[in-house]
């Protein structure tokens, strides 16, 4: 089990995230690791990294830069962030604890499989710590209400660490855009499914030049309860253990009866 050996407040915290060293989602992170302890270290990327998955720069060296006292930006991905933080710049007294976001938007449902900011805790859990990924619901062309994850989180990520969860399991939080007086609870919910595509927006430059921009369409299928897109639409705090191990069991099953 994953559990912290020390107090919280005395232990050590990676603070990263997807949006970038100045998101604001990174700025509530701050505030909420250092209500839960005060060593507590920032390495971020320098540019927003949405939607770069858990993926690793190999084809070029990366750069650390320090950009005030336990704060640094990293020319790279979330992954790259962690790695680089727990292997390098943390390497005397590993963080006991990487907590990633808060996200700009939530991370449910099929996003997981796109964003930076599970990434990053993906990255703490195969390096064998716990690691909680935050975010915060959005409504389209709204301010995201930040008070909701700043209210709340640093009882969430007490309650969680106080139960522990299984190595090569990450714990995936998803603030609704309620505000922080308008929460109704919290809800442990699966992984939700929905159908979802590819927008693929042709157009051309000042110059004459085609280009492509990629963007997602989400389908507004009623969500089903028990899932983490249903307890967020409700005003709940969705919260959803993920499992690094893909392998669908009942289908290697079966495939061994036939392959064997």
């Amino acid at each position: 089990m994953l559990k912290l050996d020390k107090p919280l407040e005395k232990c050590r915290i990676l603070v990263t995230n997807d949006d970038g060293i100045n998101a604001p989602g990174l700025k509530v992170l701050e505030k909420i690791a250092r209500a839960l302890s005060k060593d507590v270290w920032v390495v971020a990327p320098e540019q927003n990294q949405s939607g770069s998955a858990h993926s690793l720069t190999l084809r070029s060296p990366l750069r650390l830069r320090e950009v005030s006292k336990r704060r640094y930006a990293v020319d790279g991905t979330p992954t790259d962030c962690v790695l680089l933080a727990v292997n390098e710049l943390l390497k005397d007294q590993r963080p006991d604890l990487v907590l990633s976001g808060v996200n700009r938007g939530a991370n449910m449902a099929e996003d997981v499989t796109y964003s930076g900011t599970i990434a990053a805790a993906m990255e703490g859990t195969l390096l064998g710590l716990p690691s909680i990924a935050l975010s915060q619901a959005i409504a389209f062309k709204h301010a995201p209400k930040w008070s909701t994850a700043e209210q709340h989180g640093p009882d969430v990520i007490r309650k969680v660490l106080d139960v522990g969860w299984p190595k090569g399991v990450l714990i995936n939080v998803n603030f609704p855009d309620t505000g922080g007086q308008g929460v109704k609870g919290i809800r442990l919910a699966r992984q939700a499914q929905r159908q979802i595509g590819s927008a693929v927006q042709p157009g051309t430059d000042p110059y004459g030049n085609p280009y492509y921009w990629v963007g997602l369409i989400k389908s507004e299928e009623q969500a089903k309860a028990g899932t983490d897109l249903a307890a967020v639409r409700d005003g709940y705090i969705a919260i959803t253990p993920i499992h690094m191990d893909m392998t669908h069991a009942a289908t290697l099953k079966a495939l061994h009866t036939v392959l064997d």
